[in-house]
């Protein structure tokens, strides 16, 4: 690993305050390549950069990469290893609207579940909320019982280790709260198994798939959907997400727009008439 790669591990390490799995992600890409092109990523120009990422065939992936490359590269810069700005174009990717579920299809899937059980309480109580916080599934399980007060919910564990503070609907809390009570487990975090031990990530997508049909994320999706299509303003629901760019919650506004749409289909005089 070249003086310059370390270095910027250091710097998104101790300065940054990323999350492990992003310092590992970064030490990844930005390792294999140089090992891969046997040479010090900052010896290298761009073609024989692109060329040692051309067997990446999913654009994604590939994206993820060259985004790597270039944080690096503006790290080098800015530190003065290099003397001139260097940035790799990012791959076109088709745009996908993200998967979401209605209330009505979430609330029916809950009345499958069979709560006199423990894992019942506990299944319910994780689905509420998920739909009710909309956060990543790595903070639900990081999930303390201290980081719950009143209504509101204390969110430490996000990414880039910043933390934020979202309500939570009295449904869920009160979900949660039969769940604890009926486990009475003297253990810090919230979501256990069937031992006892910290809820896995897996598992967590199991429970979803079983009821939902789908992911947990669907239903941050699913939550930020909900509070577009209820009138919210995009800040604050970037806030509640905990985004940190306003660019990645406008994946959602396309809800608005079809809600528009249908108004003015449903509403407007000149729709109905044919010319």
């Amino acid at each position: 690993m070249s003086k310059e790669l370390e270095a910027f591990l250091e710097y998104i390490t101790v300065i940054k305050a990323l999350s492990k799995k992003s310092i590992q992600a970064y030490s990844s890409d930005l390792g294999s390549l140089e090992k891969t092109l046997k040479k010090p990523l900052i010896q290298l120009n761009s073609k024989t950069l692109l060329k040692g990422l051309s067997n990446y065939n999913n654009k994604r992936t590939l994206n993820r990469k060259l985004s790597s490359v270039n944080s690096f590269f503006d790290f080098c810069y800015k530190s003065q290893f290099l003397e001139k700005k260097s940035k790799l174009k990012l791959a076109k990717i088709p745009k996908l609207l993200p998967k979401f579920l209605s209330y009505e299809k979430i609330q029916n899937s809950l009345l499958l579940i069979d709560k006199t059980t423990l894992i019942g309480l506990r299944d319910y109580a994780l689905i509420l909320f998920l739909y009710a916080t909309g956060t990543r599934i790595s903070e639900c399980l990081a999930l303390k019982k201290e980081d719950i007060e009143d209504n509101w919910l204390k969110i430490r564990h996000a990414k880039g280790e910043k933390e934020r503070i979202v309500p939570i609907a009295s449904i869920a809390k009160e979900a949660i709260d039969s769940y604890l009570d009926e486990i009475k487990s003297q253990k810090e975090f919230v979501w256990c198994n069937y031992k006892g031990d910290n809820l896995s990530r897996i598992s967590a997508y199991k429970i979803t798939q079983k009821y939902l049909g789908v992911s947990p994320h669907v239903l941050r999706h699913s939550y930020a959907t909900a509070l577009i299509s209820g009138g919210a303003d995009l800040r604050v629901v970037q806030e509640l997400l905990g985004h940190a760019s306003l660019l990645t919650t406008q994946i959602y506004t396309h809800i608005q727009k079809q809600d528009l749409k249908e108004t003015v289909q449903v509403c407007h005089p000149m729709v109905k008439e044919n010319f």
